[in-house]
Order: structure tokens, then C-alpha cells, then sequence
């Protein structure tokens, strides 16, 4: 024992391997061993750590056959309409989706699959490797629903969630003004605090797949991921698009300046003081410092790890405004912990 925890050396790993017989010999091997060594000085592994090893293996393992049961083509791939399919047969499974009800769960499975796609399918191709699907971390959100007790934290951090779910759905039924089922771009305008420039917005119905101008739930919730995960590279793929208006694969000067003398225009019809666009490019260039000085890529977006700032400055006043006044925001925050310390 070290402390609480229960550790084994290599030989003994072996003769428990031995007992344990041929169905589990491919846990109780050197290289698995190996892998488990940390910093222990004797070369021993923790017994709680190779325990959680297999049953994750175990888990993978099964979870790669359920997901491969539907693929129809047998290619290693799910389709849209398979993912829907494996999910919606997975909710009675998830205790912690009990309250749903029926006619919620066409909306839930549509929310759901998103995420997958909109993450793990950049290019758009209509399919997701099943090994990118056990790679990544959603199927462990998802299936942390089977857990009764999960906390209310965790369920508002969880985008499968139930309360998640309703949360979106909900923001999207209560922006629908007309009740058509769809958003027009005076609706989506409305988003958020409200504050997404028009020249944003248009350029969001100019790229993004609508029905006669208007978006759908489906495309709604793309939008809604692309602006709620802005440090993920995916999310910044999709406003990179927006903000490219000449689709060069970079953002210049021209660029810049197009989206924020929309966000000087709100400054000016709130009553602020506008700042200048030369002062706030020179911002910009210096957050991301691209290979070329002239021009930002994606992928300088990406490497810079200030994209969601940028991306912020350039479409919503809201987000513009919090990080001109970030410092005094810091200082205002500091104050009221101050204040409740004292008290």
C-alpha cells in the first residue's frame, strides 16, 4: 500500500495475470504494465489505475460494436441517419433522460448528432469515422447520463443533457418569433445579448444553408456551437468563413475594417465613444502574430490561441466592449471579492 492506494510490481502483475486466464492475457501485458509506471520508485503500478485501464478498454471495446452495428456499409463510417438512429435507441438507456418526453425526442437526436457532425465532420461530408467517434470525448458525456446521481453542474455543462437540450431548443422556439419553425435574420438578430452586427448576420445567411432566407433548427444549432466553443478550431473554421468575405483563405486589413465599422456604427447609436479601426487592427496583429504580416490564416487563428477574441472584437459589440474594458472589469472584480472578504 502508499497511503489509500493499493499498488503492484511487475512479477506479482504476472501471476495475477496467470490466475485471471486466457480471456483477459491481453490486459496483463509488459507493454500495458509499462504504460501504467509513473513516478513510482520501485516500479510499481497503481491496482485502481490498471483496473480503470481495462474496464475503459472493455467500454471502448463494446461501445465500437454498438456504434459498428449501424454501419449499414460496413465502410467504418456513420452517416447522419445512422447516428440519429444509435442515439434515439440509446435515450431509454440514459436514466438521466427519463423526463423526456416523446414528441422531444426527433428534437433531442437532432441536437445530439450536431455536435458530432458539426466537430468531427469539418469538411461536410455527411460521414464520421467510428474510430474519431471513440476518440473523441462526447460519447464520455453522453453516456454519463446513465448516472443517476450526476450533479446539477455537470448536467448544465453537458450539451446531451436534458436541461441542455431544453436550454437551446428553447432559446431557439422563444426567437422564433413568428412561429414558422424557422429564423429570419431579424430573429437570430435578437440572439445572445442581442448585439451581433448586421453585416455578421448577413454574412451568416449569405454562407450558411437556409430555406428562403430563413435557417432551420438544424443549421441554428451549427450557429449556436460555433459561438458557444469559440477557442475550438472547428468552431473558428466555421466564423472564419463568415469573416472571409472574398473567400482568399485570409483575412486582410479590408477584411478587418469591413466588420468593424459595423461595430463603430453601434458604437456610435449607443452613445459611445468610437474607437479607431487602426488602433484595434494593430490589436489584432499583435494577438495573432501570422507568418505573414499582412495576412491572417486560419491556421495562425488557431496557433495564436486568441481567436475567440478576435473573432469576438470583429462581430459582436457586446464582446467588443468587455474587451476594451477588460481591465477595469479586473479591477471591478477584484473589488467585490475584496468587499465580500471584509464582510
Amino acid at each position: 500500500m502508499i497511503g489509500e492506494e493499493a499498488v503492484i510490481n511487475y512479477e506479482n502483475f504476472l501471476k495475477v495475470g496467470e490466475k485471471a486466464g486466457p480471456k483477459c492475457k491481453q490486459f496483463f501485458m509488459a507493454k500495458v504494465f509499462a504504460k501504467l509506471i509513473h513516478t513510482d520508485p520501485y516500479g510499481r503500478i497503481s491496482i485502481m489505475q490498471f483496473f480503470n485501464y481495462v474496464m475503459r478498454k472493455v467500454w471502448l471495446h463494446q461501445t465500437r460494436i454498438g456504434l459498428s452495428l449501424y454501419d449499414v456499409a460496413g465502410q467504418g463510417y456513420l452517416r447522419e441517419s445512422d447516428l440519429e438512429n444509435y442515439i434515439l435507441e440509446l435515450i431509454p438507456t440514459l436514466p438521466q433522460l427519463d423526463g423526456l418526453e416523446k414528441s422531444f425526442y426527433s428534437f433531442y437526436v437532432c441536437t445530439a448528432v450536431r455536435k458530432f457532425f458539426f466537430f468531427l465532420d469539418p469538411l461536410r461530408t455527411g460521414k464520421i469515422k467510428i474510430q474519431d467517434i471513440l476518440a473523441c470525448s462526447f460519447l464520455d458525456d453522453l453516456l454519463e447520463l446513465r448516472d443517476e446521481e450526476l450533479s446539477k453542474e455537470s448536467q448544465e455543462t453537458n450539451w446531451f443533457s436534458a436541461p441542455s437540450a431544453l436550454r437551446v431548443y428553447g432559446q431557439y422556439l422563444n426567437l422564433d418569433k413568428d412561429h414558422n419553425g424557422m429564423l429570419s435574420k431579424e430573429e437570430l438578430s435578437r440572439y445572445g445579448t442581442a448585439t451581433m452586427t448586421n453585416v455578421f448576420l448577413d454574412r451568416v445567411f449569405q454562407e450558411c444553408l437556409t430555406y428562403d432566407g430563413e435557417m432551420d433548427y438544424k443549421t441554428y444549432l451549427d450557429f449556436v456551437l460555433a459561438l458557444e466553443n469559440r477557442k475550438e478550431p472547428a468552431a473558428l473554421q466555421y466564423i472564419f468563413k463568415l469573416l472571409d468575405i472574398e473567400n482568399r483563405g485570409y483575412l486582410n486589413v479590408f477584411s478587418l475594417n469591413y466588420f468593424f465599422r459595423a461595430i463603430q456604427e453601434l458604437m456610435k447609436i449607443h452613445g459611445q465613444d468610437p474607437v479607431s479601426f487602426q488602433d484595434v487592427k494593430d490589436e489584432i496583429f499583435d494577438m495573432v502574430k501570422p507568418k505573414d504580416p499582412l495576412k491572417i490564416s486560419l491556421q495562425d487563428l488557431i496557433n495564436s490561441n486568441q481567436g475567440d477574441t478576435v473573432t469576438t472584437i470583429l462581430i459582436d459589440l457586446n464582446g467588443f466592449w468587455t474587451y476594451e474594458n477588460r481591465e477595469a472589469l479586473v479591477a471591478n472584480d477584484n473589488e467585490n471579492t475584496a468587499d465580500l472578504e471584509d464582510t
